[in-house]
């Protein structure tokens, strides 16, 4: 695949990775520009062994810059009328469509080539070199870093403690069609959808007749609001949480996952073009136990919407309690899909394939156990497990694969090791992980590749049927009746999603009923009316996300009275 131009200048150095040149930093923006002691890291297409860039350590005083701007930003940002931040909102989305093939190839390659250990994440879009950078401060020599061994530190600048290594290996995860069809068509599709949002909410009014007095409604913006997002969707995901804070008054300072980093910073350079103000969106860089955390813990931060692991969530509850703050939290999924004996098939499997197995499984409303009635089991079994095996595993330049990488050599480890216990609790793999095998160039037999993986014969207790494993790999167990299946389906302590494949209308609305899931889909998946609450029960989160429950969560309500 040649090297892409850029037909969207607007991106400037960022996207000159195709020319030589000196490399283009990134950094923390705020006030609409980079802030003088940000975190940065250079990257470089040049020779592998080329050392570029530093960055100086986290500071919490990045927060604290980025909370001033935003606070300072409020006044003027809060009082633009609707249809003023209705019009900037709808520029800002033309933009990124604009520049749609520069997002996705970002994206694409922003999630898997991976990291500095704190401050924001850069590599080269080069397609044979890939920038890999590793602070080796502080580590016992040899390393293992993303797959490759790091024997000896580098010193790059007697004036600074970090230094980097370049490596070449192309492992990123989420496939360019994907990232194409899906994460930046939506990303801008969220600052238009919320345009249009914020021109048509209404509010209350009552009459009490009798003491001649009228009450009614007003929402205000709450103030600064604190987003953080995390790697699976980037900007994607980012821009849902940054569209209606500040479409309905609010500034924010957003923290995007340090693991994908690059689309955010991208999307900040549209902001002054899109009509934004300086301070209005503020994003810092930097891991979540450090720069999260001086983010939810600051005090000039009344509001925080985070996406992420419950184990997050729970400390976010705990650090953010002597603040009083509203939080939304949307958190992790253990999705069944039940299957009736009266469902298409047809449809059913191939819908079921792709809610299993869509962006590596690493969504969380992927599909991770299958409820199948004993009717069709066998027979939906064979097909399933026929349907999987073509999905192709491949690099994301490839336009035939199916899915890519992993996002971490970790994450891999984490998914490969449900699959071990599995295995030792006496379950069945019919393909995948340890069966099949991974047929992709050999040149990219270091990443962090996995098959997508079927398991059956588990038992419900088994932590394959009980815990969020975000990868692709999907359980199938059998069942008898509806009563059964309810049962089971909700035996496990998150609430997020479910769906139910049934051509019974009234089962349809029984079951949907029962479910302890905050979305049910009957005989589809993740088809979204973004109207509409989402959102999940139990440990799924906290709050809902929509236009009518995100004006209501980025805004506080007053009721006035008037005696007449």
């Amino acid at each position: 695949m040649p090297p892409l131009k850029s037909c969207c200048p607007r991106l400037g150095p960022w996207w000159s990775f195709h020319k030589s040149g000196p490399a283009c930093p990134i950094c923390d923006v705020m006030m609409g520009g980079g802030a003088d002691y940000a975190s940065e890291c250079a990257y470089s297409k040049q020779l592998p062994e080329e050392v570029v860039g530093h960055k100086p350590p986290f500071y919490r005083k990045k927060v604290d810059a980025a909370v001033l701007a935003a606070k300072a930003a409020f006044p003027a940002w809060s009082s633009k009328s609707p249809q003023e931040r209705s019009a900037i909102l709808y520029k800002l989305a033309d933009l990124i469509e604009s520049c749609l093939e520069e997002f996705a190839v970002a994206e694409s390659k922003d999630q898997g080539f991976y990291r500095s250990i704190e401050g924001i994440i850069l590599r080269s879009f080069d397609r044979s070199i890939c920038a890999k950078i590793l602070e080796v401060e502080g580590f016992q020599f040899p390393v293992e870093y993303r797959g490759l061994i790091v024997n000896r530190p580098l010193k790059v600048n007697s004036k600074v403690n970090y230094s980097w290594e370049i490596f070449t290996r192309e492992s990123n995860s989420k496939t360019i069609a994907f990232a194409r069809t899906v994460d930046i068509p939506r990303s801008a599709y969220n600052f238009r959808f919320f345009a249009s949002a914020i021109l048509h909410h209404t509010a209350e009014c009552t009459q009490m007749d009798g003491l001649a007095c009228m009450h009614y409604t007003v929402r205000t913006p709450v103030g600064v609001a604190g987003l953080i997002s995390p790697w699976n969707l980037p900007l994607y995901l980012l821009t849902w949480k940054i569209a209606p804070a500040i479409a309905f008054g609010n500034t924010v300072v957003a923290k995007p996952s340090e693991m994908t980093s690059v689309t955010a910073w991208m999307m900040c350079r549209l902001l002054k073009e899109a009509g934004v103000p300086p301070g209005v969106v503020n994003i810092v860089f930097g891991t979540g136990p450090r720069a999260g955390e001086a983010l939810v813990c600051h005090p000039d931060v009344p509001i925080i919407s985070f996406t992420g692991s419950t184990m997050t969530a729970q400390r976010i509850i705990e650090k953010s309690a002597p603040y009083c703050k509203k939080l939304s939290l949307e958190l992790g999924g253990k999705n069944p899909a039940i299957i009736f004996e009266d469902a298409n098939l047809e449809e059913c499997i191939k819908t079921t394939v792709r809610s299993s197995f869509s962006n590596q499984g690493e969504i969380c409303l992927c599909t991770s156990r299958i409820y199948v009635q004993k009717a069709i089991y066998e027979v939906f079994l064979k097909r399933f497990v026929e349907a999987a095996k073509k999905w192709k595993v491949g690099t994301p330049s490839d336009p035939t694969a199916s899915m890519g990488a992993l996002i971490s050599a970790n994450h891999l480890e984490k998914v490969r090791s449900y699959v071990k216990k599995a295995l030792e609790e006496g379950a069945t793999v019919l393909c995948g992980e340890g069966v099949n095998a991974l047929d992709i160039p050999s040149e990219n037999k270091g990443g962090y590749f996995m098959l997508p993986t079927v398991i059956t014969e588990l038992k419900e207790s088994s932590c394959c049927m009980q815990e969020e494993i975000f990868g692709p790999v999907t359980c199938i167990v059998p069942f008898d009746s509806e009563e059964e299946v309810i049962e089971k389906a909700n035996g496990v302590k998150y609430g997020l999603a479910a769906t139910v494949w049934t051509r019974d209308v009234g089962r349809v609305h029984r079951v949907a009923k029962k479910l302890h899931s905050g979305l049910v889909w009957t005989n589809c998946w993740l088809i979204r009316d973004l109207n509409l609450p989402f959102g999940g029960m139990k440990a799924s989160g906290l709050g809902r996300e929509g236009a009518k429950d995100s004006y209501e969560f980025f805004t506080e309500v007053k009721t006035i009275t008037i005696k007449h």
